[in-house]
């Protein structure tokens, strides 16, 4: 691989962005938030791309914030210029917001900033070499980008508390019982366990994983009763679709729907 901070890769209607800084545990720093946000841009104009994989190079799959970067950043820090924290907080809400299905496939340590990187993505699945924690408070340093308000909301707050104020590594198996975790497969097999979910993911209607995962994501923000309304009015309004008329069709024609996304 070359020295590309994050590198791309397509496989049929799946992409593959790559970490790249395998001798900083892809530690994020400026080049890889900038590479990150080239990336989610061209993912997102290319139609052809169904379902997006988030993973790293080397032993992990990102060790949280470039801490060295992040010290001179704010030391050299000028009034009105963004700085690291600015640009994580910009790019991971773009990744969670991805209008396509984005899976995290952790190879390796995920830590700090990483696992809120991981929090950033619908489905997580993990090697069982994995070693996951906060651990924001090793260094004196607070969550920014998810650690204390999304964490308690995935895995219990009672879980939550004690691994942002122990900062110890679970095993990935740990994480699973947990529920941030889908599941959790040897090293060898990670890529391939992960492009075959991506694959199948990807023979859905890209209209309707849209639409699921703002629905899923705005459900959350909402009473109940609000979210069953908004779910019921989607539904009436998707009924008008393209890809639900195909999927009708297909099923009464006993085949395979080809969808197209509208």
């Amino acid at each position: 691989m070359n020295e590309q901070a994050v590198l791309i890769e397509k496989r049929n209607r799946v992409a593959w962005i790559y970490l790249n800084r395998p001798n900083d545990m892809n530690a994020i720093s400026k080049e890889i938030l900038k590479g990150l946000k080239e990336a989610i841009i061209a993912v997102e104009a290319d139609e052809e791309i169904r379902v997006v994989v988030l993973t790293g190079t080397g032993k992990a799959f990102c060790a949280g914030a470039d801490l060295k970067e992040l010290m001179r950043d704010l030391e050299n820090n000028r009034p009105g210029q963004k700085n690291l924290l600015d640009e994580v907080d910009s790019i991971f809400g773009k990744l969670s917001n991805l209008s396509k299905p984005l899976i995290a496939a952790l190879n390796g340590i995920t830590l700090a900033g990483g696992l809120e990187l991981a929090m950033s993505a619908d489905i997580v699945i993990a090697s069982e070499k994995a070693k996951i924690g906060d651990a924001h408070s090793n260094f004196g340093v607070l969550p920014g980008a998810g650690g204390s308000a999304k964490l308690p909301r995935i895995i219990g707050v009672n879980r939550a508390k004690y691994l942002l104020f122990t900062g110890d590594f679970i095993s990935a198996n740990e994480m699973k019982e947990y529920g941030l975790v889908h599941d959790v497969v040897s090293q060898e097999e990670l890529e391939s366990i992960v492009q075959s979910i991506a694959e199948k993911i990807g023979e859905k209607s890209p209209l309707v994983l849209k639409k699921m995962k703002q629905l899923v994501h705005d459900g959350l923000e909402q009473p109940l009763e609000l979210a069953l309304k908004q779910e019921l009015l989607s539904l009436k309004a998707h009924t008008q679709s393209y890809d639900m008329l195909e999927g009708l069709k297909a099923f009464a024609e006993k085949r395979k729907p080809e969808f197209k996304g509208y």
